[in-house]
């Protein structure tokens, strides 16, 4: 059945010239796919929160746990693909996501939606790096410059679509569309896998590393859930309740045996020792926190949008869509700078720009003007899109080229973590920001001072007129009113503390960025 389609479209052949684009545009729908999903969920959290009756510590999980379990996932994916079959393992990707996308869609409620979201981000953990790795194998090399550009076009438009796409969804249907919507693209790129891509499989593939990849799992997993759950409201005890400290404990645990192992295994799941090399090394301390910022804060901005400015989805992913703009728009510029003057500088102005960018985000209110947080997004994509192409190009110049899939796997999970990371801790301090900001305003409210006296019998006077409630039930929802006022000025507030800890973070990254080498590459790099 599959040669009788075939016959119908010649170009299909493997010999035809055209035989290439065709599987491109196959491993494209993965693409798109898999990096959507990680957007396109932000616009989702506070109707998700309204609808479960839920709390930022938890509904957070829905992004930590897609963003922990692609981390874990993607660096098993080349020896999946090597034992199995690449065509086989990125059918297996796609089937895997459509399911979890499916099963997200029928979520009765968080738990549930959080578990589905594992499945999900499996299934994206193998379409990223197996998917590339098919384009690279299918492209001559005098043409792989422009097929990998064409790959990176999918997945910089889902960036940038994602957010907009969701509102969109949410807005004129519901939160369940936001996962519905993959599953017909996901039955047509299974199709298109089955019929265009051919397979392909490692002659000798190595042995897989057991204990690296479970105590990877169980270090990260457990770290998770301890800068999670430290301020959560069911944990009484707080950071030193026995469930935070025994999370920090089995991590700990965790971390120790998988450092071990990858030291010591022929074929470690992450080849540490290339950690070794001092360009890499550093490259990946400063992807580690770029995640933290980076994902940890976009996670805020839909939240304050529609929680505290009264936002609809749609509306609040449009405030996303210039971002990628304007990052692909600079990344180009930022390469060619890299390439003939300077990686440093580039990378020092993206820095402080986006360090910049989040600092202003600290000053927003329940008052503020669209304006006012636009100028800082515009900033934000200039920056991103200054400093990662010459990073990234700074991180793999002394990569030997038998080395450079691993170092490409490794430098990537190190960003996807520090990405699961930044949400964690992020909305860890969101939640203990807020409680910090509403006691201390609740201590600052004197009931027998001038200014509540007359700010109450204002509000009282108010609702009499517009709601024709008298006595005490106009004096009740005056209170009940002011109360509400402080408690969206505490969100605010504590909004603001998360966005001075990303500018802090981020502007600290100058500091490794003064030890990285920007010379020539080593001779070992080179073919």
């Amino acid at each position: 059945m599959q040669e009788r389609l075939r016959s119908f479209i010649p170009s299909l052949h493997h010999e035809h010239e055209s035989f290439s684009w065709w599987v491109l545009f196959s491993v494209m729908i993965g693409t798109f796919m898999s990096v959507l999903d990680s957007t396109i969920v932000n616009v989702g959290l506070p109707k998700m929160m309204a609808i479960f009756g839920t709390s930022v510590d938890k509904i957070e999980w829905v992004l930590t746990a897609y963003m922990l379990i692609f981390a874990v996932v993607l660096p098993t994916s080349g020896w999946v693909a090597d034992h199995f079959g690449y065509k086989r393992t990125y059918f297996m990707g796609m089937a895997l996501f459509t399911l979890g996308s499916f099963l997200c869609s029928l979520s009765w409620n968080e738990n549930a939606l959080i578990v589905f979201r594992v499945i999900q981000g499996a299934g994206a953990g193998f379409l990223m790096p197996v998917g590339l790795a098919i384009v690279t194998r299918e492209f001559p090399p005098e043409k792989r410059g422009i097929a990998v550009g064409f790959w990176g076009i999918a997945a910089a438009a889902s960036v940038s679509l994602g957010p907009l796409v969701g509102g969109f969804l949410i807005d004129n249907f519901s939160w369940h569309a936001i996962f519905d919507v993959n599953i017909p693209v996901g039955i047509v790129g299974l199709f298109a896998i089955w019929l265009i891509q051919r397979e392909h499989r490692a002659k000798a593939a190595r042995d897989f590393d057991y204990i690296g990849f479970f105590s990877m799992a169980v270090f990260l997993v457990a770290l998770l859930l301890g800068l999670a759950d430290g301020n959560a409201a069911w944990n009484t005890g707080g950071w030193t309740s026995n469930f935070i400290l025994s999370c920090f404990a089995i991590s700990f645990a965790g971390f120790v045996v998988f450092i071990t192992a990858e030291l010591n295994v022929k074929h470690p799941i992450l080849d540490l020792s290339l950690l070794k090399i001092r360009n890499f090394g550093i490259a990946n301390i400063m992807f580690f926190f770029i995640g933290i910022v980076l994902f940890g804060n976009a996670f805020l901005i839909p939240l304050y949008l529609q929680n505290s400015l009264d936002f609809t989805a749609t509306q609040s992913g449009m405030v996303f869509l210039p971002l990628g703009v304007v990052q692909a728009l600079i990344s180009p510029v930022s390469g060619y700078i890299s390439d003939n003057y300077s990686k440093r500088v580039p990378i020092a102005v993206g820095i402080i720009i986006v360090a910049v960018s989040f600092y202003l985000f600290h000053f927003l209110s329940l008052t503020t003007e669209h304006a006012q947080f636009m100028i800082p997004m515009y900033m934000r994509g200039f920056g991103i899109g200054l400093l990662f192409t010459p990073l990234s190009s700074i991180a793999l110049m002394d990569i030997p080229r038998e080395k450079m899939a691993q170092a490409s796997g490794l430098f990537n999970t190190v960003r996807q973590i520090g990405g699961s990371v930044g949400v964690a801790v992020l909305g860890s301090m969101l939640v203990r920001r807020n409680n910090f900001h509403t006691q201390a305003f609740a201590q600052a409210v004197n009931t027998r001072s001038e200014v509540f006296q007359h700010t109450i019998n204002t509000a009282k006077y108010y609702i009499k007129d517009a709601t024709g409630a008298v006595g005490s039930n106009a004096l009740t929802q005056a209170k009940s009113l002011i109360a509400r006022n402080l408690a969206s000025q505490s969100f605010v507030q504590s909004i603001n503390d998360d966005f001075f800890i990303g500018a802090i973070l981020a502007i600290i990254l100058l500091i490794p960025l003064v030890l990285l080498k920007t010379g020539k590459s080593r001779p070992s790099a080179k073919v």
